[in-house]
């Protein structure tokens, strides 16, 4: 079953076309990666996506044409925006920022056990659970910004940039602990990485955008076979 689709989507901002004519599918539980360079246009896409700019074209998750609704409509209906920067609310305490994200739950004792599934899937913030998340560290960030969107209970996460700015071994490790989330919870994810072996290890498809078009799509094993992605994004 198709969870979410994208026909033929555009955007712009002011006279600027960013995407023209994106498509994909991800289906239930699946997980979809959106490679490319700077200005590719993979920020704007997930933007579309969460209602974030101005669109054409067609969005639908769960049969629900969502195009032109706002940012907390889509948010409603179970999709969970991680941006590139993070985001934390920096003079509230790691437990304080998780409670956040669980803001339009009723389920106390829920809650409870989301924020301690979120502290062993990120031991990092056990430890600094008291601490305001200006205090964290980059990866600490990016840590927490996840955990905050699954403690909002979503059936989508889209995900820019986890790796941005962090450590090679920080990126595996949030990498890592996206793999288990994916795994145990069965959320479907959109993730926007320019480092496509990180973004291998968590998706099952793939495409590639180039000033705002697709211009691959395939599977993750057949993309990594392609010569022309291996030296562009695989380092081969």
């Amino acid at each position: 079953m198709t969870l979410l689709e994208l026909e033929d989507v555009t955007a712009s901002y002011g006279p600027v076309q960013v995407l023209d004519g994106v498509s994909l599918r991800v289906p239930e539980n699946g997980a979809f990666g959106i490679l490319g360079a700077n200005g590719a246009g993979k920020t704007t896409t997930l933007r579309a996506i969460s209602g974030a700019v101005r669109t054409g074209g067609r969005i639908v998750f769960d049969g629900k044409e969502i195009g032109g609704l706002r940012p907390d409509q889509v948010a409603a209906l179970g999709i969970a925006h991680v941006p590139e920067g993070r985001g934390s609310f920096g003079d509230l305490t790691v437990r304080e920022n998780l409670r956040v994200g669980a803001y339009l739950r009723k389920d106390r004792k829920g809650i409870d056990q989301d924020i301690e599934y979120c502290l062993d899937l990120f031991p990092n913030l056990q430890d600094r659970i008291r601490s305001n998340a200006s205090a964290l560290s980059g990866g600490e960030q990016q840590m927490l910004a996840v955990a905050r969107a699954i403690m909002s209970k979503p059936r989508m996460l889209l995900l820019d940039e986890a790796s941005l700015g962090l450590a090679p071994s920080t990126a595996k490790n949030v990498y890592d602990a996206i793999r288990r989330l994916r795994l145990e919870s069965g959320i479907a994810m959109v993730v926007v990485e320019q480092n496509a072996n990180l973004a291998f290890t968590v998706v099952d498809d793939a495409t590639v955008l180039e000033t705002g078009r697709s211009v691959l799509t395939g599977t993750s094993a057949e993309l990594k076979g392609m010569d022309e992605i291996r030296r562009a994004y695989l380092g081969g």
